[in-house]
């Protein structure tokens, strides 16, 4: 990282002159405050990376500055921040795509060899490293002796280029200067542009982030004389009903206030730039109807987060503001696909690296919202974002226990192994389910693993069935407490509690449910599990008996087998038609109903129109296709009450679907009984 000649001059002057005041600097060298409070910023991001104490400011305007940053610079004009006049490849290469995006004249190698000082043969090497930097945008140098060097393609790819490449000129060292020569951009071209943004800002009641309003004069100027000289926005994939009906759309009106008759695809564009573009505040921006089911989808996630680190997020409301603050514009970057201008590297710490991992488990309300991946630099953004809120909270998962499961058993045995056991132990982070072979290489930092097989690691390994009953859970549980703690903790806080409840309900009697939830917590755990060993399990095969059992040659398609596998519920009022229609709504989104080679076991939400436990089984003698991937003879539909009645009846299935053997003589099986012969076999403990 290196500093802008502004942010160096300033540095200078604090080493050499500490007793100076904010106003001094900012009447010396012509800054508003806002510009000084930027310089300052990127002055200490510069120390951090240097080790060096960060420059405080009062609230009278002078400074404190740690001797340390003193020794650093005193004496030894080496150590200063500035870079050599020498460009580097790269940074050659962005001089040269700025010229042939700004330059009005035709470009000879000489007009480059000029401006980067290099011979024509570096500048040839260069042309080819620019080529390779254009391939991303589909973009092509072109040479011809009447024109010189052009290029070609499409006006958007343009256009996100040229916003990617004014923000990296604008980090070189007296980028502003190289920039303003570059493109002849004049100085009052500039203050002209940033008192449009400004009243932008006054307009949309929002604050752009010193970032973004350094970059976007030079931005807008650069677009509108590319409008000016005939480069516009053809094909449009953007929707004006989308953005017309944003305040985003109206601002564009006041930028181009003094502008001729401007196109509506370009004032389109401009909306999406301001869209795209970070905020430092916002007000009512969690009520913008702009992007519909913003709000809800971003509710979503952070549920799903704070489910994955178990965590309780304090103060959630002005997180959420934050957060949509980031994500309004992010969802107009990742669906329009304008490249981000700011790359973050691997520069998050050891915790937030596992923060990251889970936010990117959490994502999915905002990727079905978008119908688009959420790109790896927005995910660190909000990882950001929910770290530092946890951190102001004084919340951690690096103080949680961090488990993962090693399952060699396949992915659909693993997926519930993982689930169970997360029910299990709610207050651990669960990272991941994993192969003995990705166990190996794993990167992230944990404190535990549970197995059904003996591992090599230097962690804590508890060795576990896939499958458990309730003594089983209990005694494990009992395991692994004894193990970390040294005793079976009971230290939950019902006043936390309370504080959930009411963050998703009204209570009405709110000293009953506190006197209920003591009483409950303090019961006598030991009577607590002979109370549940008294409650019989439902075993396979009396839910699975042969008027449940269908047998069929073939049916037409995946639908149609579901259809023919729940009848037998339907008829015996074990579930409504509607039931049916939500398990095949449902099936095509979730590959994991597929429990083994040829068996599937679809099901839904109990609320969807179960109205008591029960199962069926569908068998095919040619099987259905279930996706491209799946050939499927036995369906068993599922048909579950709450989240434990069906569980040991499902243990004993997953049993047979692992046994090659029985499985291929149920599918072999030519009538009812002989397949309730079988489940029997398998509902003995």
């Amino acid at each position: 990282m290196s500093l802008s000649d502004r942010s160096t001059k300033i540095l200078d002057e604090l080493t050499s002159n500490p007793s100076i005041t904010s106003t001094a600097l900012e009447n010396k060298y012509n800054l508003t405050r806002r510009q000084l409070g930027y310089s300052i910023n990127k002055i200490n991001d510069w120390l951090m990376t240097n080790n060096l104490p960060v420059i405080e400011r009062t609230r009278q305007g002078h400074f404190i500055i740690d001797q340390s940053v003193f020794t650093k610079f005193s004496g030894e004009p080496d150590n200063t921040p500035r870079e050599t006049a020498v460009l580097s490849e790269g940074q050659r290469v962005q001089v040269i795509i700025m010229m042939l995006i700004s330059s009005d004249e035709e470009l000879s190698l000489n007009h480059f060899t000029i401006e980067l000082e290099v011979s024509k043969n570096t500048i040839l090497s260069d042309l080819k490293q620019a080529q390779t930097y254009l391939d991303e945008y589909d973009l092509i140098i072109r040479y011809s002796r009447k024109s010189g060097y052009l290029l070609e393609g499409k006006e958007f790819q343009i256009r996100k280029l040229l916003i990617k490449v004014t923000y990296q000129l604008l980090q070189m060292q007296n980028g502003e200067n190289r920039l303003k020569e570059i493109a002849a951009i004049k100085t009052e071209e500039i203050d002209e542009f940033n008192r449009r943004i400004v009243n932008v800002e006054n307009k949309l009641n929002l604050k752009f982030t010193d970032e973004k309003m350094v970059t976007m004069p030079y931005i807008l100027i650069l677009i509108l004389r590319r409008i000016e000289n005939g480069s516009g926005i053809n094909a449009f994939s953007i929707q004006y009903e989308e953005l017309s009906s944003t305040k985003e759309y109206q601002a564009t009106e006041e930028i181009f206030r003094k502008a001729e008759q401007i196109p509506m695809e370009e004032r389109l564009f401009i909306t999406l730039h301001l869209l795209t573009t970070n905020v430092y505040w916002s007000e009512f921006l969690a009520e913008d109807e702009a992007v519909p089911n913003l709000v809800p989808a971003v509710d979503n996630m952070l549920r799903l987060f704070e489910k994955s680190a178990c965590i309780y997020l304090q103060e959630r409301e002005q997180l959420m503001d934050k957060l949509i603050q980031h994500i309004k514009p992010a969802y107009y970057r990742i669906k329009y696909q304008l490249t981000e201008t700011i790359d973050i590297q691997s520069s998050l710490s050891k915790e937030f690296k596992e923060l990251h991992h889970l936010v990117k488990r959490s994502t999915g309300p905002l990727e079905d919202l978008i119908g688009k991946d959420v790109p790896e630099n927005e995910t660190t953004y909000i990882t950001m974002l929910i770290g530092g809120w946890m951190t102001r909270q004084g919340d951690s998962i690096e103080k949680k226990t961090k488990a993962i499961v090693v399952c060699p058993q396949g992915v659909s045995v693993s997926r519930l192994m993982f689930n169970e056991l997360k029910e299990l132990f709610p207050e651990f982070v669960f990272l991941d389910s994993l192969s003995v072979r990705d166990f190996l290489n794993y990167g992230l930092d944990y404190d535990i693993v549970f197995s059904p097989t003996y591992l090599e690691t230097d962690k804590n390994l508890f060795i576990s069935k896939a499958f458990l009953g309730r003594e089983e859970k209990y005694r494990l549980r009992k395991q692994v407490m004894l193990e970390l703690h040294g005793y079976m903790p009971n230290d939950i806080n019902v006043d936390h509690l309370i504080d959930i409840i009411k963050n998703h309900t009204v209570i009405e009697n709110e000293k009953a449910l506190n006197e209920d939830l003591y009483r409950y917590i303090s019961r006598d755990e030991e009577s607590s599990i002979r109370q549940s060993r008294e409650n019989k399990d439902i075993d396979l095969d009396e839910l699975i008996t042969p008027e449940y059992i269908t047998v069929r040659d073939s049916v037409n398609s995946w639908e149609e087998a579901i259809r023919v596998s729940a009848e037998s519920l339907i008829e015996n009022g074990k579930i409504d038609p509607k039931y049916v229609e939500a398990m095949i709504h449902h099936t095509g989104e979730d590959p994991y109903i597929v429990i083994g080679p040829n068996i599937a076991i679809p099901h839904a939400a109990p609320e969807e129109g179960v109205r008591e436990v029960g199962m069926s089984l569908l068998k095919l003698d040619e099987g259905v296709h279930f996706t491209s991937d799946y050939s499927i003879n036995l369906v068993i539909v599922i048909a579950a009450v709450d989240k434990q009645q069906h569980i040991h009846a499902l243990m004993q299935l997953m049993k047979l679907a692992g046994s090659e053997r029985d499985r291929k003589r149920v599918i072999n099986a030519s009538s009812a009984e002989e397949i309730y012969e079988i489940i029997k076999l398998y509902s003995v403990d």
